[in-house]
């Protein structure tokens, strides 16, 4: 048996619901068709107990669901592979949820259309986030495989497929296979196929993810005078951490993202307060999400809006009697970046190039992924793919198929340039 074609594997990969750590029938399946079509597989789980010791991870191991979720790897050698480089082509199997009353279809029956302008697409979860680009990965591999058995292309080394668990959710896979490698040899880079609307990324921005609990005092809404409402406590905090967000946007500058109106976006994601309709709200939680710069540290970013918080409590009578509690929750994410010089970044651009695209110039993003782990690594890492974010985690994500072909053609090109230079 080969691996079905791109198309087909593209599909196969959506139609499985890898939500909730669902992802081992997935990467199970995958990993037979790699096999089918030659590639030597690895299969891995992380550790709870080691990602605790990692900083994108919560202390407490049992927090951190690793268990029965595999991550799966193909590789396929060339040449003399030690005597060469090895690149990983990386991507994700999980997707978030989906609302299936807010989608015009099953998000997990793949659909194929056609936009306004003729182009092809492809509708379901994973479209975009990131199954069609995996199925582009595998199939960037097969095609520098059919290049070498033709003899058109003579080289050294090895390219790495990896599909992991988790990346939604911290990057479980890809931080347990960067911190403890599930292969017997080195990794040189690595190449993540996230949506970048088919630009070369080199920097990601970090998240730290903080929970805030404000205590007021219930009372009787008809007696409402008798109480202290959590929201106006609340609003008064908001301001204070937009007016933050304003001058932090003011003042760490990087290059790459000159071109955000907000480059370091903090957004209060989810709000609850009180108990009941009638009752002056008493208590009120906030979980908010705050970007880190690359160059920057998740602790001394979460440092900056924990000194803001604490102006304002001390300004505020109630508050200061009665401080709010703000601490971490949820997973991290650090910034990472990496140099336009990087072998790996000059290949890719080149390949681009190739491929008609105009602008390879590196650009950053607001979003965070799985590249922090291997550049933590020492993995110089970058980050390409087809398909725009704007459209991951939304209802009928899609994605162009123009777009996944030509990001098959060129991650090939790029795997190719990266083994072939000295």
């Amino acid at each position: 048996m080969t691996v079905p074609d791109l198309r087909d594997l593209a599909t196969r990969l959506c139609s499985f619901e890898t939500t909730d750590g669902d992802e081992a029938a997935a990467a199970q399946w995958l990993r037979d068709r790699l096999a089918d079509a030659g590639f030597e597989t690895y299969s891995w789980e992380a550790d709870p107990e080691r990602l605790a010791e990692h900083p994108s991870f919560p202390d407490d191991p049992a927090d951190i669901d690793a268990a029965g979720r595999p991550s799966v790897a193909g590789v396929l050698p060339f040449g003399d592979p030690d005597a060469g480089r090895t690149i990983v082509l990386n991507g994700h199997l999980d997707v978030v949820p989906a609302d299936d009353d807010l989608w015009t279809s099953d998000p997990f029956d793949p659909v194929w259309g056609v936009a306004d302008d003729g182009a092809e697409t492809l509708t379901c979860r994973g479209a975009v986030d990131m199954k069609a680009a995996v199925a582009a990965c595998v199939h960037a591999a097969l095609d520098l495989r059919e290049a070498v058995d033709s003899g058109d292309l003579n080289i050294d080394g090895r390219v790495v497929v990896e599909a992991v668990a988790g990346e939604e959710e911290g990057g479980i896979g890809a931080a347990a296979a960067a911190l403890d490698s599930p292969y017997p040899f080195d990794r040189d880079a690595a190449l993540v196929a996230e949506p970048t609307e088919l630009r070369a990324v080199t920097a990601t921005e970090g998240t730290v993810m903080k929970r805030l609990e404000i205590a007021g005092r219930s009372a009787h809404a008809a007696t409402r005078w008798n109480g202290v409402d959590t929201l106006p406590l609340f609003e008064e905090i908001r301001r204070g951490f937009t007016d933050l967000e304003a001058e932090r946007c003011e003042r760490v500058t990087h290059p790459l993202y000159e071109g955000f109106d907000v480059p370091w976006p903090v957004v209060c994601g989810r709000v609850e307060a009180g108990s009941w309709a009638s009752t002056v709200p008493g208590t009120l939680t906030a979980e908010w999400r705050i970007g880190v710069a690359p160059g920057e540290t998740v602790d001394e970013v979460e440092a900056e809006f924990e000194e803001r918080l604490a102006r304002i409590v001390a300004e505020d009578d109630w508050l200061r009697e009665h401080p709010p509690e703000f601490e971490r929750f949820s997973i991290m994410f650090e910034p990472a970046e990496i140099g336009a010089d990087e072998p790996v970044v000059r290949s890719l651009r080149a390949a681009m190039t190739d491929a008609g695209l105009s602008d390879t110039a590196p650009v950053g993003a607001t979003y965070g992924a799985d590249n922090r782990h291997y550049v933590a690594a020492g993995v110089p890492t970058v980050v390409f793919g087809p398909g725009s974010v704007e459209r991951a985690h939304f209802p009928d994500e899609t994605v162009r198929w123009t777009d996944v072909e030509t990001a098959r053609t060129v991650i090939r090109d790029a795997a190719a340039r990266f083994l072939a230079t000295d």
